[in-house]
């Protein structure tokens, strides 16, 4: 298809759909000396729906027998729908980023899951935002700042990115491109710690509530998304808490597991205006694919059921966020706690993540 014809029957293509289309990997392009940006269009010349900030999950032929999961948000944007791309930190003793890194080159096809996922200001609207970013936490960041630059360019925006060195500060002359393009956008840079030879003359050390009244001196009125390592979001909050700022308006970008709910809570959802379910009991899930019935306590999960079972199913993060488990549910009922891992119009077909789905009484799973 050429590009021509792409611009002339736009409305006659189907959005990427993750159940029936690959990823075509169509650009690797090196960042730094341990960062990767790759690059993908839909086998089928499908356009990308989704919004800034979501991610999707890879799944990366590491092995022949079986795959890798691995999560990565989009730092692309979907105001320019016919691509997406990841932009990936090979860490120490990584699998799957440096698999990517050795393997995955233009012209390759891979399986994946998504987007999805909640971090992204289109669910938490404000007049100002403030994000804060460490390393390669930036991504999501950038993939929000594309989208205003194109479609909302008059966006207030404080943007906070912090590394341990200059080299390191990831999309730094594209931002300050986009601060030209946007009046409202206020750049602050913070690195740890630098060469004399590097000529920084920005702020050094680790963000703090000083460091952060200079480059936001209003960060209380914003709303706030952060990204980046574990220790880094802990240290954010816990500042940001100390100084008396509204953590309602507070986001982070986290792949913690779902919390399991509690049995008396299953038996209240189950039984609002019925008969109460009775959560001691075990129940019976029939995997019709595989044709095996399973038993299955009370409090586990269809994922940990199959697995006991000797079944299949595919499971990355395990927190109902990746939606790599996503199952059919053929019948009974379950109680499903995820972290936006499904989508609503895929509930109503009948499907659940096995992950955090917890049957009440018996259930049939097509796995």
């Amino acid at each position: 298809m050429t590009i021509s014809s792409h611009f002339r029957h736009f409305d006659e293509l189907h959005p990427w759909h993750d159940r029936h289309n690959l990823l075509e990997c169509i650009a690797a392009t090196v960042e730094t000396a341990d960062v990767m940006t790759f690059t993908f269009s839909s086998d089928q010349k499908n356009w990308f729906r989704y919004l800034p900030g979501q991610f999707v999950t890879l799944e990366l032929p590491v092995s022949p027998d079986e795959p890798v999961m691995r999560t990565y948000t989009l730092s692309s944007t979907p105001s320019r729908p016919f691509s997406v791309a990841v932009t990936v930190k090979a860490q120490k003793n990584s699998i799957g980023t440096r698999w990517m890194f050795d393997h995955l080159r233009p012209g390759m096809k891979l399986k994946a899951f998504g987007p999805l996922g909640d971090f992204s200001f289109v669910r938490y609207s404000a007049e100002k935002y403030l994000f804060i970013s460490a390393g390669s936490g930036v991504t999501p960041m950038m993939s929000m700042t594309r989208w205003m630059a194109d479609c909302a360019p008059q966006s207030n925006v404080a943007f906070v990115s912090c590394a341990r060195k200059p080299e390191d500060l990831l999309f730094k002359p594209e931002l300050e491109c986009l601060a030209a393009q946007m009046p409202n956008l206020a750049l602050g840079f913070v690195v740890e710690g630098h060469n004399p030879r590097d000529g920084w003359h920005g702020l050094r050390g680790r963000i703090d509530a000083a460091r952060l009244s200079l480059l936001a001196p209003d960060f209380r009125e914003r709303t706030v998304f952060c990204c980046g390592p574990e220790p880094f979001m802990r240290g954010v909050k816990d500042m940001l808490k100390v100084c008396g700022f509204d953590m309602n308006r507070y986001h982070e970008e986290s792949f913690q597991p779902a919390n399991a709910p509690a049995p008396e809570e299953i038996a209240i959802r189950a039984g609002a205006g019925e008969q109460a379910a009775d959560v001691n009991a075990i129940s019976t899930v029939t995997f019709t694919m595989a044709g095996k019935d399973a038993q299955c306590p009370p409090g586990q999960t269809i994922l940990q059921t199959a697995r006991a079972a000797g079944v299949r199913i595919g499971a990355a993060c395990e927190g109902g966020l990746c939606g790599t488990c996503r199952v059919m549910k053929v019948s009974g009922e379950v109680e499903m706690h995820h972290n936006g891992g499904i989508l609503d119009d895929e509930i109503e077909e009948g499907y659940i993540l096995a992950c955090c789905s917890r049957p009440i009484g018996d259930v049939q799973i097509e796995a």
